[in-house]
């Protein structure tokens, strides 16, 4: 057998609404709780178990590899919500979206404080284009 990535848990001071978030955001679904657990599945099978913790939360990444029709229906869903939007992981490109590797790309925070990624071809899948690609600025983003 491979190896796969099966599931995380993703720790957040409100399970609901993090969950929630990540669920309506990716359109993806939310399952049902199971104990401690909420957890919504991605289309490859890999599961993200969000837990209510009442501790210190430190920052996780997570990425999203999603098709160009996903990307506009996310990026959509994003700034009809008013979750704010960057280019990079160091919020110096606002408003903003990236062409990294040929591809789309958008950073965002969600309720827990975790910094998450959505892109349309994975990091050095096109060898001749550009890490750092151009930045499109975003209509209506904040």
């Amino acid at each position: 057998m491979s190896v796969e990535f099966n599931h995380t848990i993703v720790l957040s001071r409100d399970r609901e609404k993090s969950a929630r978030f990540f669920a309506e955001i990716l359109d993806l679904e939310l399952g049902e709780p199971a104990g401690m657990f909420l957890p919504v599945t991605t289309a490859n099978g890999v599961t993200l178990d969000f837990a209510t913790v009442d501790i210190d939360i430190l920052m996780q990444h997570y990425a999203f590899l999603v098709s160009e029709d996903e990307f506009d229906a996310i990026l959509g869903r994003l700034v009809a919500a008013g979750v704010p939007i960057q280019a990079d992981p160091h919020g110096k490109h606002p408003r903003r979206i990236n062409r990294n590797d040929g591809g789309r790309g958008v950073y965002f925070i969600d309720p827990a404080g975790h910094g998450l990624e959505v892109i349309t071809v994975a990091y050095g899948a096109d060898p001749a284009s550009p890490l750092n690609g151009v930045i499109e600025e975003v209509p209506g983003a904040v």
